[in-house]
């Protein structure tokens, strides 16, 4: 199981996303589909996916979070990719443009497809759900990095705290190093000298992309996309949620905010079987407790399950 999972939060549209998504992405697949009954917010489809070797998870419950480009997806088209191919990089640029048609279709352009300084293909895109993705064609001679990193952008208040968030999640998780770092140079305001206009790190062996921008942005961190850590045990769950949890308020089912307001579900990694148990009575014992708690406990829950 992938330790660090993004989470997606839709209106109504997680399944259909889902949907769209794997027809959209290669080597995708809907792994799993269930319902949760009887919550503040009615009935939730809960849907769990892969897209081209990341693992997300998306729920439909309600109107109340709008996806922005604080976070985003960002999608490495490496000619090694296509390896196979007689012109790997002549295929990864058709790829890209393939997927950026898709994508784009209903949607809203935040960067053209274009060449930039930093790639030779390049575009912004937020789909008709107004999920962000980077599509970006790689330097082949860089080191390989996955085909889907979640990038989380720092804006307003949080603006130059990009590498100050890096640290602290690299000093958090196990397996977490440093990757590339390419700093702001003097003649690129407003962002500020130094500051991050990109970087990525690794957490988990996941990598994670960040980058601080200091241009006017009508947005900031909010829960429609989540970072969900999977713990087995509850020494894990009381482990993160202590170096995480900044804003008491916030803390409500699992869910919690850092002290950037990045949203982060802090999760037993056995409650999805739990939820989707096929035995409805179960089912409803654990939402009943789970909703109850702010964070986990993980033998509660487990109690409630066997309804002991």
């Amino acid at each position: 199981m992938q330790k660090i999972t993004p989470h997606l939060w839709y209106d109504k549209q997680a399944v259909e996303a889902a949907e769209f998504y794997t027809s959209v992405f290669p080597d995708s697949n809907i792994t799993r589909k269930s319902v949760i009954r009887d919550t503040p917010s009615g009935d939730c489809d809960v849907v769990a996916f892969e897209l081209w070797g990341q693992s997300f998870m998306s729920i439909s419950a309600g109107p109340y979070f709008k996806f922005n480009p604080s976070v985003s997806f960002m999608v490495n088209f490496d000619p090694l990719f296509f390896k196979n191919s007689s012109a790997p990089e002549k295929e990864a640029r058709k790829k890209l443009d393939a997927m950026w048609d898709k994508l784009s279709e209903g949607g809203q352009v935040l960067m053209p497809i274009d060449k930039y300084p930093f790639s030779e293909r390049f575009g912004w895109i937020q789909d008709k759900y107004g999920l962000s993705w980077q599509l970006i064609l790689t330097n082949p001679d860089g080191d390989p990095r996955p085909a889907i990193i979640p990038a989380i952008m720092f804006v307003g208040e949080n603006v130059g705290r990009a590498q100050e968030a890096i640290d602290f999640y690299v000093s958090v998780f196990k397996d977490s190093k440093k990757g590339l770092v390419y700093p702001y140079g003097p003649d690129q305001q407003p962002d500020k000298e130094g500051t991050i206009m990109y970087a990525d790190f690794m957490l988990e062996k996941q990598w994670f992309a960040a980058n601080d921008s200091a241009h006017e942005h009508k947005f900031n961190f909010n829960e429609a996309v989540s970072l969900m850590v999977n713990c087995h045990t509850q020494q894990e769950i009381d482990h993160y949620w202590k170096k995480h949890s900044a804003v008491p308020q916030a803390e409500q089912c699992g869910w919690l905010k850092d002290k950037f307001g990045l949203s982060w579900q802090i999760v037993p990694d056995n409650l999805d079987d739990m939820l989707a148990d096929k035995d409805g009575a179960r089912v409803k014992r654990v939402t009943e407790a789970f909703l109850k708690m702010k964070k986990f406990d993980l033998a509660k829950l487990e109690k409630a399950y066997k309804g002991t």
